[in-house]
């Protein structure tokens, strides 16, 4: 045991978890190892007691289906199912009938063959897409040389009627065809079922993000802030001892 390791009764000298610097030698959650074996920067030993209250919400009879089919998903799929098939076959499982289709402008014609693909399979759907309302950017205090293209009238993203808006059609559960950074979280807020994710926008990358990450030391590399480090640290950063 290095100086990282140490039970889950002992004080961690982190105050935030930071999964993201676990070495995929050690992963203990994924293994169901005993706790002993995680870094100090583990959930398990930063916030033990949070992790006990979340398993309680599963008991809740929706949280638990929804978890339940998400998994038996994973297992049926895996490997195999494409992204829109799983969210076909979640659908289905969780005993959905209307499905609802939050799209960027951009994505009409992918919302148009995902909604047909949704109706194929009996669902009944409805859609909308960023820019409907045609409401100007000004309206929410956008400056002229803030627009895209200043001099003409931009219609704003309206991600909390795009909501609103599937809400009073009685959509159950919603899917986000590559709504931009901000304005998806804004309709995960106020979306009243279940949303899921289908196209993260990326126009650089082909709606790929996940590339920049993968070339973060290479083509990419301008993601870095003014602090990168020589090479990627190990652990995280901050630490409360």
């Amino acid at each position: 045991m290095d100086g990282d390791e140490r039970p889950s009764s002992q004080t961690s000298a982190y105050d935030d978890p930071g999964c993201a610097y676990c070495p995929t030698t050690v992963q203990a959650c994924r293994q169901g190892e005993s706790d002993t074996r995680g870094p100090g920067f583990c959930p398990s030993k930063v916030c033990p007691d949070t992790i006990r209250d979340a398993v309680g919400h599963y008991q809740d009879p929706t949280i638990l289906k929804v978890a339940q089919v998400s998994a038996r998903i994973e297992a049926e799929g895996y490997c195999q199912w494409t992204r829109v098939e799983e969210i076909v076959q979640f659908a289905r499982q969780m005993g959905f009938t209307k499905i609802g289709i939050a799209s960027c402008i951009s994505f009409l014609e992918q919302a148009k063959t995902l909604s047909a693909v949704l109706e194929s399979h009996g669902f009944e759907v409805a859609s909308t897409a960023c820019k409907h309302g045609s409401v100007a950017k000004e309206e929410i205090g956008l400056r002229d040389d803030e627009k895209i293209r200043p001099g003409q009238h931009e219609s704003m993203c309206n991600p909390v009627s795009q909501a609103q808006v599937l809400n009073a059609a009685g959509c159950e559960f919603n899917i986000v065809l590559g709504l931009c950074v901000g304005h998806d979280s804004l309709f995960f807020k106020y979306s009243d079922g279940l949303a899921t994710t289908l196209v993260a926008k990326d126009r650089v990358l082909a709606h790929n993000p996940i590339g920049a990450l993968n070339l973060a030391d290479s083509y990419y590399s301008r993601i870095w802030g003014p602090d990168r480090p020589d090479k990627t640290p190990n652990k995280p950063k901050r630490k409360v001892k």
